[in-house]
């Protein structure tokens, strides 16, 4: 008979521990202390996530996560669509169950039922969730030969489980995990029992229509999302989030401020107000401003070009199903959906020398994308917008400088609108792309290089590249922690390849340029439907469509009111005088619910000792200052960040 053989795990400190012969994760996690086999919940074996519960037969790299890690997010959440599952099956014996993924800040399971789950439904179903989870079932993995478990599901009448175990290879194992009567396919790794969730670390949200397989041509399901996290005071704090998302909605705020509108005559095109329209226009005039002290030349090209330039840049083959087109002459046009191959026009025009360089052309580019109607958001996900956008031609030497000049102008530019906070993901080339690989090589390192010479610390984002280029991308934090991707820097190599873009070099021959995408906004629209979000509506001064409000309290002070509101339009504030008959009190809360950052009450004593009573948006307190100080103020508030 032969010795077991011994097995060595080396930990993430270098130590390493033997066993005489398989070893669980669990008892590597009781070994090394009764702390760490409390907390731990899966085991990473050799780079792969495994049950505590499996052994480990060969030597191997391992660590352990516990519930305070990052990575056991995906893990607590898939369990807790098992568990939901589990729930329902036992609530409602009739429904089948199909598929249950973990998610961004949750999970959801797809089920098919006949009676639509109602709002009552979904509380029972937490209920006894929170019931499953106090029961401590454990959680068992076992392995069943394909076409036995196509059987097994078939019998217990769970024809769309059957259905997913069919399509899987036939000399593929298929694995299982039970808990208590609830059997479910899955790959795994589980937690070791259901109390490992925790009772109170999830909460079910809604339930929406699913077709089966995403295939609109199959059944409707029924899917419950739920969210789940690691203690309660995650979850508290993302609940409170949602609210305060809520409130902060953009398209609620926009209808309540008169910003802007929808209508389905221009599905995703939005209709600006006056209001909006004036946020806008400043947003546009602070970047040119600031793109003209960066060395940009600002230029504008046609929206509808000829699918023959589309074809030759590539984007005709990779966006075609998003352009819109017209026929005209025999010929097929199509609104631009991106600003790249017009630049390169402009770029071809003349003979460019190497002095030339770098050439910056920057335009406020209005593009034109198809989104499905399910996959518009308001200002978030439009199909008609307006890109900050901009291209760099220079020589492959400048790459890193060109590089640190716009990450100094962006950081600028998201300090003065508020943004503190700024996260770098490093975007990689993406499996269906233009150029070869000896290409690619060049234009990530190129990139790397030069972000990690500017010193920005970045993350991987891998295959999110465009498909001509590597890219960074930008990342907002807003006022409520959540994250928006914003800017970009993309390195193309491919594009002046693909459209003949060349420049004459100090050896008097031809060579290809390259062009760097660059965009800080990302789109107008979304960029401003971000910060309506981020400010609650209530947008700092230089940027607030009415600045200030002025208004009397009897009408024995409209010629004093009046007069106050010459005197704020000649200093170049954007304010509005009310002299509607209704009392103070109702005309101010009106005027705060509209975010005026500042309302202006005359009553006799302003009026004979020519002063104003000043209120400000979210402050129960007011002062009485003179006339020219109040205005004074306003107008140092008022000037434009790139301008103090």
């Amino acid at each position: 008979m032969s010795a077991k053989k011994k097995v060595a795990l080396t930990l993430p400190d270098g130590s390493v521990r033997e066993y005489e012969g398989p070893v669980t994760g669990m008892t590597l996690a009781q070994d090394i202390g009764p702390g760490l086999a409390k907390a731990a919940i899966v085991i990473v074996v050799n780079g792969e996530q495994w049950d505590l519960s499996r052994e480990i037969t060969a030597d191997s790299e391992v660590s352990i996560i516990t519930k305070r890690d990052e990575e056991a997010l995906e893990i607590l959440r898939h369990d807790a669509a098992h568990i939901l599952a589990e729930a329902v099956k036992e609530l409602y014996p009739e429904t089948q169950v199909t598929i249950g993924p973990a998610i961004e800040n949750g999970f959801y399971y797809d089920f098919a039922r006949e009676e639509p789950f109602t709002p009552d439904d979904l509380e029972k179903m937490e209920k006894r969730m929170k019931e499953i989870v106090a029961r401590d079932e454990e959680i068992i993995r076992t392995e069943m030969p394909r076409d036995e478990a196509v059987e097994f599901f078939r019998d217990m009448g769970e024809i769309y489980k059957a259905e997913i175990i069919a399509s899987i290879p036939s000399d593929e194992p298929i694995t299982l995990y039970r808990q208590g009567d609830f059997i479910d396919l899955c790959r795994g790794p589980h937690l070791p029992s259901t109390k490992y969730l925790g009772g109170d670390t999830f909460k079910l949200m809604n339930v929406a229509g699913a077709y089966w397989r995403g295939d609109s041509n199959n059944e409707m399901l029924q899917r419950v999302y739920g969210t789940a996290w690691r203690d309660k005071k995650e979850l508290k704090a993302y609940l409170h989030r949602l609210e305060e998302a809520e409130k902060r909605d953009h398209r609620k705020l926009g209808k309540e401020m008169g910003l802007f509108h929808f209508q389905e005559e221009a599905a995703g095109m939005p209709f600006w107000h006056p209001n909006g329209w004036t946020i806008y226009t400043q947003i546009e005039g602070y970047m040119r401003r600031k793109q003209r002290e960066y060395g940009y030349r600002e230029i504008n090209t046609p929206k509808l070009v000829d699918r023959k330039l589309w074809e030759h840049s590539g984007h005709w083959e990779k966006f075609r199903e998003h352009m819109y087109t017209t026929e005209s002459d025999e010929r097929t046009f199509a609104l631009k959906p991106m600003n790249c191959p017009c630049h390169v026009q402009v770029f071809n025009q003349g003979l460019v020398s190497y002095r030339d360089l770098p050439m910056r052309l920057a335009e406020f580019g209005s593009c034109h994308r198809y989104e499905p109607s399910g996959a518009l958001h308001g200002l978030m996900r439009v199909r008609s917008f307006v890109q900050d956008d901009a291209h760099i031609f220079c020589e492959k030497d400048k790459i890193t400088e060109e590089t640190e000049i716009f990450c100094g102008m962006l950081l600028e530019v998201y300090k003065d609108f508020g943004f503190e906070e700024v996260k770098v993901k490093f975007s990689d080339r993406p499996e269906v792309r233009a150029g070869s690989d000896e290409v690619w090589d060049e234009a990530e390192k190129c990139l790397i290089d030069a972000v990690e010479h500017v010193g920005l610390d970045y993350t991987l984002n891998p295959g999110e590249g465009a498909f001509y280029g590597p890219k960074l991308e930008f990342v907002l934090t807003d006022a409520i922690g959540r994250d928006w991707q914003c800017g970009t820097l993309q390195v193309d190599f491919v594009l002046p390849e693909r459209l003949d873009a060349n420049y004459i070099g100090a050896d008097n021959a031809k060579h290809r340029p390259v062009m760097l995408h660059r965009a800080i906004l990302g789109s107008f629209e979304r960029f401003i439907g971000i910060l309506i979000e981020n400010h609650a509506g209530r947008f700092p001064m230089w940027l607030a469509p009415t600045q200030v409000v002025v208004t009397g309290i009897t009408a024995d002070q409209d010629n004093y009111v009046t007069e106050v509101y010459e005197k704020l339009k000649a200093a170049g504030l954007r304010a509005e005088i009310d002299l509607r008959n209704e009392k103070i009190n109702y005309k101010v809360r009106e005027h705060s619910h509209a975010k005026v950052p500042a309302i202006f009450v005359a009553g006799g004593r302003e009026a004979e000792n020519n002063t104003i009573t000043v209120r400000r948006l979210g402050s129960k307190n007011q002062e009485t200052l003179d006339l020219a100080d109040a205005i004074n103020k306003l107008v140092t508030e008022s000037i434009d960040p790139d301008k103090r």
